[in-house]
């Protein structure tokens, strides 16, 4: 950030009283405590400006006691009328919602740090925050645990009082500051308003631009800090296509917290479950390479940038999903592959070092065809500088020994990777980026078991240009990590300008360029793909765009454009043979504060050696705020020439989320997905009786069906069935 904008926006500070007398969760702000904490009122738009003081007032405090936080914020209200509220579930996230969030950076390292938000009807959010929050991705909202509040809502403001247990964020004893960031989302007023001044060309948690919250004594550690999570589970399941007969099970086991210190965890899981996390949703599949699915499981969730984060987006060393998940050929879903035991430590030795360790032994899995492996990953992590930092990490998947029971480092398949990233970041996130050289070890003595990139991210208010490139060897393929494709050299520049007119109708637009080429040493130049279009962002949130792309690829291997599965004998693009093809795209996102909203794309134009044309939308109304129905789907047209297969694809989703109260979730999932020939049925029933307990009722069901007049089965004809009870409590010790 240029010198004369930090000196327009000094950053702010102020001093945290510690309270004796006790803070009742009630959004009524009468305690003494609140009378004497200093108040902060002077938040600035982020949008739809960033040069503006907020158009509504909001009052944030904060205090504290030996084991918790408090912060209070009293909203007013400039604009009569209800507030936007998704539902009365936990963890919502969208632009458009009512609500106030802070955002905690206790290490002051302006790379990690704790994320907390309520909405007008008391609905909570927690969620972890990496890598400063340079991108929304950063934002980790799957994360949970303990913490305590209150709401209330009046004439003309409404209230919102967070109590925070130390216990539940990692931070170092003897702390004399943290950062920390206070915002609002103000529906009526459309605006999003936050202390202190972040540009809006950022994330609104971003941490580079923070305040300094002075303790006015040194912070003491919370002191024992053990939580023991256990669960029962009792699953009735049956195979129909393998004819097996019905399966009943009961399993038990359970998690384990243990703060080492008061910025190091150790988590501990023996025999886990994951039967409740909700299923994936369902995409159309026509590349050639692997799809990401994020991660959502709680164990493998804090700290998780220390393991998932090195190298790049196609090419991560370590990917936590490979544990414990297998794919069901069948149906296209990802299927639980059974853990017998994991042991995870993360955290900070202090402001400069942070370290990871993980160690999970895993089931053999006949129906995956895998042995049992034992897995490890090892992390260490060196803050440079302001908020760059270098950090090492070794992988290593290995065959368990069964028929001695012995763990040997030889003689056994492996598969190991080590790796070195440099990740930077300067002049407050104008420039970022990360290099990074990783080498793969295995039984194997193919050649370009190796992979390193580099990236360099500029962001200003006017433009936004980004350079990656990565090599990756032939030969790099990490049993434990994300690389979909391996054995080629990619380059991809990209920019974006911003105009902010003087309009009550857009908000900024501009012209947008992303290019990519890929070639390796053997063919030459093999694929490249080239995007070029504009962007359009409105005053009510929406947001337009269309363009062109541009694709070149060469085939390595047969492949079929429509990705019918194998059974279906397709004739496929012969190997070796190259094609040119080009569509036009448009997407259009509706007014999010709207309780009917939708997003909107189509595509048409060439296709290897056919034609593509393609629609699909997400569309939601909300039943304000006892839930959310929506509809998820997507028609691929794709006609190739005789003799190869042209197809018609669809994919439809629809889902209904109701919320009844703060505690009670019904969630259930139809998709299907034409090709896998897969109906899927997810119901799914929470009730939360105690914070982060909870009772699950989960049923799936998967049926073939198909358009197809020719087929050996029968529509709704089913695959396999499971019902599953699951109650988990939270003990602190």
């Amino acid at each position: 950030m240029c010198s004369h904008v930090q000196a327009q926006h000094p950053r702010p500070a102020f001093t945290i009283l510690k309270t004796d007398t006790p803070i009742i969760l009630d959004g009524v702000v009468d305690e003494p405590a609140w009378g004497t904490a200093q108040v902060i009122s002077e938040l600035r738009q982020q949008f739809p400006y960033d040069t503006l003081p907020a158009k509504a007032r909001t009052e944030f405090r904060l205090t504290y006691d030996d084991e918790f936080l408090y912060v209070s914020a009293k909203a007013y209200d400039n604009v009569k009328g209800g507030y936007v509220i998704s539902s009365l579930r936990r963890d919502f996230r969208g632009p458009g919602l009512d609500g106030v969030s802070v955002v905690i950076d206790p290490f002051q390292d302006l790379t990690n740090g704790f994320f907390f938000g309520l909405s007008p009807a008391g609905v909570q959010r927690e969620g972890l925050i990496a890598n400063g929050f340079l991108v929304n991705a950063d934002l980790d909202l799957s994360w949970d645990n303990k913490w305590y509040s209150g709401t209330r809502i009046y004439e003309d403001h409404w209230v919102a009082e967070f109590a925070i247990p130390f216990k539940t964020l990692r931070f170092k004893a003897g702390a004399k500051a943290w950062n920390i960031k206070l915002y609002r989302i103000d529906s009526k007023e459309n605006e999003r308003a936050i202390w202190p001044w972040t540009p809006r060309f950022f994330e609104p948690g971003n941490l580079n631009f923070t305040g300094e919250m002075n303790w006015d004594q040194p912070l003491q550690s919370p002191g024992s800090n053990i939580s023991i999570i256990p669960y029962s589970a009792a699953r009735t399941s049956r195979n129909f296509q393998n004819d097996e007969p019905r399966k009943d099970k009961v399993q038990v086991g359970g998690d384990a917290k243990l703060a080492i210190t008061s910025s190091l965890n150790l988590d501990l899981t023996v025999n886990p479950d994951f039967s409740q996390v909700e299923v994936d949703r369902q995409v159309t599949n026509l590349d050639r390479f692997e799809i990401f699915f994020p991660e959502r499981r709680q164990f493998f969730l804090e700290n998780a940038d220390l393991f998932a984060s090195f190298g790049h987006l196609r090419a991560r060393p370590f990917f936590s999903r490979r544990l414990g998940i297998t794919r069901d050929a069948n149906t296209g879903q990802n299927i639980q592959n059974k853990i017998h035991f994991g042991a995870r430590l993360s955290g900070n030795i202090n402001k400069l070092w942070r370290i990871g360790f993980l160690n999970m032994q895993t089931a053999a899995d006949t129906q995956a065809q895998t042995p049992s492996f034992n897995n490890t990953v090892g992390t260490l992590q060196r803050r440079v500088g302001t908020n760059s930092n270098i950090r090492a990490i070794v992988v290593n998947q290995q065959v368990f020994a069964n028929d001695t029971l012995d763990f040997k480092l030889s003689g056994y398949k492996y598969n190991r990777v080590a790796g070195v990233d440099y990740n930077y970041n300067f002049l407050n996130n104008k420039w970022t980026g990360n290099v990074f050289l990783h080498k793969q070890f295995s039984e194997s003595e193919a050649a370009g078991q190796f992979a390193h990139g580099f990236s360099v991210v500029h962001a200003t208010r006017r433009l936004n240009y980004t350079w990656y490139h990565q090599v990756i060897g032939k030969g790099y393929s990490p049993a434990l990590g994300y690389v979909p494709r391996n054995g080629y050299k990619r380059i991809s520049p990209s920019a974006t300008y911003f105009f902010y007119p003087d309009s009550k109708l857009i908000n900024n637009h501009g012209p947008l360029a992303d290019l990519s080429v890929v070639w390796d040493d053997t063919y030459g130049y093999t694929d490249h793909e080239h995007t070029f279009g504009y962007q359009v962002v409105f005053q009510n949130q929406a947001t337009l765009a269309a363009g062109v792309k541009d694709f070149y690829t060469y085939l390595f291997r047969d492949f079929d454009p429509t990705n019918s599965p194998a059974e279906d004998l397709a004739v496929k693009l012969p190997q070796g043979s190259d094609f040119s093809y080009r569509y036009a795209q448009v997407n259009f996102i509706s007014n999010p504060r709207n309780p009917f909203n939708f997003e909107f794309t189509g595509i048409a134009g060439t296709y290897f050696n056919g034609t593509r044309k393609s629609v699909s939308g997400l569309f939601n109304y909300r039943i304000q705020p006892y839930g959310v129905l929506s509809l998820d789907m997507s028609y691929n047209q794709i006609r190739l020439p005789a003799p190869y297969r042209s197809a018609d694809i669809y994919l439809a989703g629809p889902r209904f989320d109701l919320t009844l109260t703060r505690s009670v979730f019904f969630t259930t999932y139809f998709q299907y997905n034409s090709q896998y020939r897969n109906v899927n049925i997810n119901s799914r029933f929470q009730w939360r009786f105690k914070p982060v307990s909870d009772l699950f009722i989960v049923y799936t069901d998967n049926y073939y069906y198909t358009f197809e007049t020719a087929s050996q089965y029968s529509n709704f004809t089913p695959k396999n069935r499971a019902l599953v009870l699951k109650l988990t409590y939270w003990f602190n010790v």
